[in-house]
């Protein structure tokens, strides 16, 4: 009779621990929220990203990618603070338009910025939270996302941001 080797995902054996893309499973499979110890799937049919690295609960993010997203290469990997929400500028045939909403993170060790995208499994009332909560941002704040060029959403965008997160209303 042949025996079976079971193996917890810490446990797993190096040729079962990495995906046809090259990247530890474990990391796909989830993560613990360092702010409020959620357990994060990272599996990317249920959040439609590829590079989940922000808790859809209470939106805080890690400190993980230093030049593009998913390279995982930053040696912070401290907490990151959602502070407000952009949207991705898109060019259209007519114009440019601004499209899909995105979140706006500060490490709170080093102070860098990020911009991470909305996913699907992101809970929308905490979104839209986050979007109304932007008067309380301290106008050094302020100042240094429109220095980066950051154009965080305001309260005049209400109906276009609510749109995004919970459909038209009629």
């Amino acid at each position: 009779m042949e025996s079976l080797t079971y193996y917890l995902p810490s446990e797993r054996r190096r040729s079962d621990s990495h995906s046809r893309h090259g990247r530890n499973s474990q990391a796909e499979d989830g993560f613990i929220c360092k702010h409020c110890h959620a357990f994060v799937s990272s599996a990317s049919f249920l959040s439609g990203v590829n590079n989940r690295n922000h808790c859809p609960y209470c939106l805080w993010s890690r400190h993980m990618d230093m030049y593009a997203a998913g390279d995982r290469l930053c040696a912070c990997k401290s907490p990151m603070r959602p502070i407000g929400l952009t949207s991705k500028a898109t060019g259209k045939k007519y114009g440019s338009t601004h499209g899909e909403l995105m979140l706006i993170h500060v490490c709170t060790e080093c102070e860098g910025l990020s911009i991470n995208r909305i996913a699907a499994d992101d809970v929308p009332e905490t979104v839209f939270g986050l979007f109304e909560a932007v008067s309380e941002m301290d106008a050094p704040m302020q100042r240094r996302l429109e220095m980066e060029g950051i154009r965080v959403l305001q309260a005049s965008e209400h109906e276009a941001v609510r749109a995004q997160l919970f459909g038209l209303v009629q």
